[in-house]
């Protein structure tokens, strides 16, 4: 792989309280992709069905991307990141109380879209506050996020055998959130640091097509890691025969992978550059898949899924550093740009996999997942030349 100059990442406290921000969002996102397969069975629906609470967290994350430059120019990142939180434990809240498919529809887009909103303004931040070590620093965040997240699959597959229901175990959220408030809400979150991105917004310069490309591997990045998130359980409990509430600990493993790649990552990123690393990253994910795909025991189901986990690890910092690079220095635009990306990937992903699944059954919908992979390469090597 091809090395760069190392650099090295300080980590002062407006650092750590986005990292743990992140660990907030995770158990938002984990708890409730864990806790889908088993929604769907409260409800009675199909799994076409219930792709369409991915698609709703797409819309909630497309409408809160496009409002995202606008709200930080408002009230600035420290706001903005606050106010995700608080919304996104509405969302939470909502599907926890709510049994029907409208209120849990409208619960996990409205998590998704404010949640968003805090992960792309913190990802900004970051990038800006960390120069040259921006990339690190994102896949560090990531990975303080994962390592908090991992905990989520576990405690709503508990609860779920439990009188309590896997529907206590999503309070976690709300319970970590009100914490986080309490001992870090006075830190300052770092604004816009440089003159292009000060300008960037206001300009109406048009990105290059570079931007694009990297914003189009960024979705497939953020599709085939969602695909793994909402429907790994259901393959894992198809393939061997275990109950949805014990399958969905497959997700642990898929998630201690991503802490121990994004922890790794962090360091790598300081030395070797973006777009061969996020190849190799994509081809262990690959290999991870097969071993999970073809499995029909839970121990090398969790060893395949733990691998997948570890590839997936450096796709979002990577890809999301790629897309800030093509930039050109407009930070806030470019997340909100990608937080759009990435809410298409979530709306397409999950959803065309459910209704492949119901078709084809959910071991031959997941061969997506390869595909995805193949054009996230074809992207990368297309706007590396």
């Amino acid at each position: 792989m091809t090395t760069i100059t190392p650099v090295r990442l300080t980590r002062d406290r407006a650092t750590w309280l986005i990292y743990l921000q992140l660990g907030t969002f995770a158990t938002y996102l984990y708890g409730l992709s864990a806790a889908l397969p088993m929604l769907r069975i409260d409800q009675g629906v199909s799994q076409g069905v219930a792709g369409l609470h991915g698609t709703s967290m797409a819309v909630g994350g497309i409408l809160t991307g496009l409002a995202l430059p606008w709200l930080t120019r408002r009230i600035g990142r420290r706001a903005v990141t606050w106010l995700g939180l608080a919304g996104m434990n509405v969302g939470v809240l909502l599907v926890m109380t709510g049994t029907t498919l409208p209120v849990t529809l409208a619960g996990y887009g409205i998590a998704s879209g404010m949640a968003s909103i805090t992960l792309y303004a913190g990802m900004a931040a970051l990038n800006d506050h960390h120069g040259p070590a921006g990339a690190a620093a994102i896949s560090e965040a990531n990975a303080v996020g994962v390592t908090v997240g991992i905990a989520a699959p576990f405690v709503v597959s508990f609860a779920a055998q439990t009188a309590l229901g896997w529907r206590a175990a999503l309070l976690m959220t709300p319970v970590l959130t009100a914490l986080l408030a309490l001992t870090m809400g006075r830190i300052w979150i770092p604004e816009r640091e440089n003159a292009a991105a000060v300008a960037g917004p206001e300009s109406g310069a048009r990105f290059g097509w570079r931007f694009y490309v990297a914003g189009t591997v960024l979705l497939c990045c953020v599709a085939l890691e969602f695909c793994f998130n909402l429907w790994a359980a259901k393959l894992f409990a198809d393939q061997t025969g275990l109950s949805a509430a014990v399958a969905a600990t497959g997700l642990t493993a898929f998630t201690a992978g991503l802490a121990a790649g994004r922890f790794t990552g962090a360091r790598l990123a300081l030395r070797v550059r973006p777009a061969p690393l996020l190849v190799g990253a994509l081809a262990l994910t690959a290999a991870g898949w097969t071993l999970f795909w073809l499995s029909r025991t839970p121990v090398l189901s969790y060893v395949g899924l733990a691998l997948s986990g570890l590839g997936v690890s450096l796709h979002f910092p990577l890809a999301l550093s790629r897309v800030l690079d093509a930039s050109g220095g407009r930070a806030d635009q470019a997340t909100a740009a990608a937080s759009i990306f990435a809410g298409l990937a979530v709306g397409m992903g999950p959803l065309l996999l459910g209704a492949l699944a119901d078709g084809f059954g959910t071991q031959r919908a997941f061969v997506m997942v390869p595909v995805l992979i193949g054009l996230a390469v074809g992207g990368i090597l297309v706007s590396s030349r």
